[in-house]
């Protein structure tokens, strides 16, 4: 099927089925069987960890699978060595829509919405790895078409059902550490090539991947071999860099915990790359090699917060309170929560939460839970989102809350892309001492319900992406 057919034709479909599914609209629906029947975009490395997960619950069967790439599939086709396999997700749309009841989504981020949102349209549950879409625009649209056509939806940020992150929120909740006025958080990644130029030329395109598929709404370009299976994260037209990468599991503890929303503001500030003495580097398509962003809210029940966000070996300021011997967060990074009366700490995941200084641990009598807690810990995300497509049960991270949790996140890269953004001055050429103007190194003010940014126009450019002819979202 053409392009273009294919969207208009998922845009107006009624989904009708040719047999009884056990697709769920809520409660008032009786499933006729327990086993949820799914599709799998993206069937290989973390795709196939999720597949995994969703498997161990013994309530899912993959009837299809597609993948541009069949150099990583074959766990996946052992875990259901019937599931019909694919290289291009419409033909599963064409062949398999009236079989199945959901869809998992593990493909690089710039086809999360592409493959998505058809099927989402055909009320399918979507279960989409982080972050949940490439650009604000597709988050939001995503958030709005779940709600719309009333299906179960589940992000991939997995310490969003964790126990840690109930507790925090409980412990947050009590009181006990006053209001919270600053969130710091901070991750190890990237932990693959950023802040660097575009590779030139290409290599061969193997003969199990299917290039212009993989690049999708993505230019056109020839084939780089450093490109996959992993480092595609550091490109702005394919990834969403250490931010987009972490951003949805750290940041989802303050997210959920403070009831944060849209962010009023962002700033950031990042590495400048150099090509030579006091030659300044102009890699616009790479995101950079480390960044902070400044992100500001405001919440009904805290006020003003300020969440700072730190990566690619950037970290906060060790509180005062901090003793020695003792440590933030651990190695993949962490959040430092400080309230008026004290301070809370969280591991990555919303792992291992405790107060500041350690000896308040002692005095503290914790509240008891009141959060019910998902069996299974970060495991059990796979399980939240089955039982909620089977029974209708809550899930942990559904587009309703990981929709505005993605475009916070997202937020903060289009401040970083606005520090990035260099005008030549005119008379200057590169190699002139400071031939750049950066008119985005400001503080960028955020319409979070109008999703616009209201003093640096320039910035409105990058709210949505540009699709290659024939990709375009609907």
């Amino acid at each position: 099927m053409q392009r273009r057919k294919f969207i208009k034709n998922a845009a107006a479909t009624t989904a009708a089925f040719s047999i009884v599914p056990s697709f769920v609209l809520g409660k008032n629906h009786i499933p006729p069987s327990d086993t949820l029947y799914m599709a799998g975009f993206g069937i290989g490395g973390r795709g196939g960890g999720v597949i995994n997960d969703l498997t161990n619950t013994k309530k899912v069967k993959f009837v299809a699978y597609a993948d541009v790439d069949y150099r990583q599939v074959k766990d996946s086709q052992k875990l259901h060595p019937k599931a019909k396999l694919y290289k291009d997700f419409r033909t599963v749309y064409d062949k398999h829509l009236n079989d199945i009841d959901a869809i998992m989504v593990a493909t690089p981020d710039h086809t999360h919405a592409t493959i998505a949102l058809p099927f989402m349209r055909a009320k399918k549950h979507a279960y989409v790895e982080k972050p949940l879409t490439h650009n604000i625009h597709e988050a939001r649209l995503m958030t709005i078409v779940a709600k719309e056509n009333g299906i179960v939806s589940q992000m991939g940020n997995q310490g969003a059902s964790s126990d840690g992150s109930r507790q925090a929120k409980e412990w947050i909740d009590s009181g006990f550490i006053g209001k919270i006025h600053k969130v710091d958080c901070w991750t190890n990644r990237p932990v693959w090539p950023q802040g660097i130029p575009l590779p030139k030329g290409g290599d061969p395109i193997p003969k199990k991947l299917d290039w212009d598929l993989w690049l999708g709404p993505a230019a056109d370009r020839p084939f780089y071999s450093g490109y996959l299976p992993f480092k595609w994260r550091g490109w702005w037209d394919f990834g969403t860099g250490a931010l987009g990468d972490m951003g949805c599991h750290i940041m989802e503890t303050p997210f959920s915990t403070l009831g944060l929303g849209y962010p009023t503001e962002a700033e950031a500030s990042c590495t400048t790359n150099w090509v030579g003495d006091f030659i300044e580097a102009d890699y616009p398509q790479s995101c950079p090699a480390s960044s902070i962003v400044r992100l500001k809210f405001n919440t009904e029940a805290h006020g003003d917060i300020a969440l700072n966000w730190y990566d690619g070996g950037l970290k906060p300021d060790l509180p005062d309170e901090l003793k020695t011997g003792e440590t933030i967060g651990d190695n993949g990074g962490g959040s430092i929560f400080y309230g008026t009366k004290g301070i809370l700490v969280t591991d990555t995941y919303s792992r291992n939460a405790r107060l500041l200084p350690s000896e308040t641990m002692r005095m503290f009598n914790p509240p008891k839970p009141t959060l019910a807690r998902i069996e299974g810990d970060t495991a059990g995300h796979a399980m939240n989102f089955v039982n909620g497509c089977i029974e209708g049960t809550p899930t942990s991270s559904d587009f309703a809350k990981s929709g505005p949790l993605t475009e916070a996140v997202l937020m903060g890269n289009l401040a970083i892309k606005a520090y990035q953004y260099k005008e030549l001055i005119p008379g200057k050429k590169i190699g002139d001492w400071e031939p750049f103007a950066y008119p985005g190194r400001r503080k960028i003010l955020w319409d979070g319900a109008q999703m616009r940014v209201t003093n640096y126009d320039k910035a409105n450019e990058w709210i949505k992406g540009n699709y290659r002819k024939g990709w375009e979202l609907k």
